[in-house]
């Protein structure tokens, strides 16, 4: 015979407010305890994920930690396997029912299908829900029935779906209250966690944090525009949809030398909010905008929302994406893949002011700004004729907001290699350059070493040996790498 606790397992969702899966366990279960697992898999820093996710990760954790003991209730911190470990501790403290969100990438997909097995065979209930997502993944089709592959014709039908079903501001999100305390684990409860092999530290239950943020020392923390825990997040949505930049987001999102961003991307990624509140933010600015560049700068924004769920929905669609390009003639193109180019471009030292610049914001800050993440992409793929699984890898083990979907999409994008209708598109690095750094203030700030080279010159790459001191010369000819790139593409197959 089951017993009466439940637990709510946490994982791309490290909040209380607005979280589906959350307020639903809370209003029919009033014995309920958090878990989070920490899943080396997801941790591994040679494959997987970067410094600065796991700092976000854990800072936004010990929060959580905090939130759930304010209630009367605990975050469990587990460590290990979560095929083993859910369902452990499920028998040990003999739950009755265990919710969650639904995940979307194809390894999480399998974890929960694994730890779904395991805990109907014990008899235990299941809870799931759609959380990460506005909507559904099921309701976004074709009219054949078929998942979208063109962004534009998908965004439409989103809206179309968000507005049909009535997901207005005002029942949107989903709330999450709890009239009276949880209640905490018993003392039988905690003995048996304690004795078991769990290894979850009764007694100083945020050690396995503390040791996840000693173990990623992250020595960009102050400079990195994306802020860990729900309630940073909270605050920068404020300051984003009330203080003016979403209102102007239409020319400021391009400029990677203001701050014209939401710099949300690792809390929607990690879940420290979610996308309905960044929903019914833009839809709250949007009814008290005063003209219509004002609506067309809230809209692209809206569009950037609606481009997240595109590749999720791409990558549920066609978990393939995750191992290789879309377009199949890809799979034959022939890269040279130079390590010395590739470490150059790593290390921010090819010689190409802008691309440098960026490179050099990413590994200091753990971020990078949209527009120059398309830039250097553009670089690696159709410059160095370097093959674009390498730069996503090096993204995903260098971004705090690395997002298996969002990354892949994006560069498969850069590449040509994924589902956009127009796929050959260069980028010029001095034009990108001049039109969105003119006066080249983004680029002295990361490239100190360049600050007394006169603009002209610091955007066209044009700069004198002597002028240069340490700062390399150009790796390669735009001009040349352009059209190699394109004699080998018209050779495709």
């Amino acid at each position: 015979m089951k017993g009466y606790r439940s637990i709510f397992w946490h994982r791309r969702d490290l909040r209380f407010e607005d979280n589906v899966g959350l307020s639903q366990a809370s209003k029919i279960r009033q014995h309920l305890t958090g878990v989070y697992v920490l899943d080396p898999k997801l941790l591994d820093l040679e494959l997987t994920t970067s410094k600065s996710k796991n700092w976000f990760l854990g800072k936004s954790l010990l929060e959580l930690q905090n939130n759930w003991e304010r209630i009367g209730s605990r975050l469990l911190i587990l460590k290990g396997d979560p095929i083993k470990l859910i369902p452990r501790l499920s028998e040990l403290i003999n739950i009755s029912s265990i919710f969650w969100n639904e995940s979307i990438e194809p390894y999480e997909k399998y974890r929960d299908n694994k730890v779904k097995q395991k805990l109907i065979k014990n008899n235990q209930q299941i809870y799931t829900f759609i959380d990460q997502l506005m909507i559904d993944p099921g309701k976004i089709r074709t009219n054949n029935n078929e998942p979208y592959r063109v962004y534009g014709p998908f965004y439409k039908k989103w809206l179309d779906v968000i507005y049909k079903t009535k997901l207005s501001s005002n029942n949107l999100m989903q709330s999450f209250t709890i009239s009276d305390r949880l209640v905490d684990l018993n003392d039988a409860e905690l003995s048996s966690i304690k004795d078991s092999n769990l290894k979850y530290c009764v007694n100083n239950p945020g050690d396995d944090i503390n040791n996840l943020l000693l173990e990623n020392k992250f020595e960009g923390e102050k400079i990195c525009p994306c802020r860990p825990g729900e309630h940073a997040s909270k605050k920068q949505l404020s300051l984003f949809i009330n203080n003016g930049p979403i209102i102007s987001y239409e020319k400021g999102r391009d400029i990677p030398s203001k701050s014209a961003t939401s710099s949300l991307s690792a809390a929607l990624s990690l879940g420290t909010i979610s996308c309905r509140a960044a929903w019914n933010g833009a839809q709250i600015t949007k009814s008290l905008a005063t003209n219509k560049y004002q609506l067309d700068s809230i809209n692209t924004w809206i569009k950037e929302l609606a481009w997240r769920e595109f590749y999720q929905n791409a990558l549920i669609n066609f978990p393939e994406l995750e191992k290789g390009p879309y377009r199949i003639k890809w799979f034959n193109f022939p890269w040279q893949n130079r390590l010395d180019w590739y470490e150059s471009w790593i290390n921010g030292l090819t010689g190409i002011p802008i691309v440098d610049a960026a490179m050099r914001q990413l590994k200091q800050s753990g971020w990078m700004h949209n527009r120059c993440r398309m830039i250097v992409a553009s670089f690696l793929v159709k410059d160095l004729l370097i093959d674009w699984k390498w730069g996503e890898n090096y993204f995903m083990k260098a971004l705090v907001d690395g997002d298996l979907a969002s990354n892949n999409g994006g560069w498969q994008w850069s590449a040509s290699s994924g589902m956009d209708p127009k796929p050959m598109r260069i980028f010029n690095p001095f034009r990108q350059a001049s039109k969105f750094d003119p006066n080249g203030i983004y680029i002295r700030k990361w490239l100190p070493e360049l600050a007394h080279i006169s603009t002209p010159d610091l955007l066209t790459g044009e700069i004198a040996p002597l002028e240069r001191k340490y700062y390399p010369s150009p790796i390669i000819n735009h001009k040349h790498q352009q059209a190699i790139f394109k004699e080998l593409y018209s050779n495709l197959i």
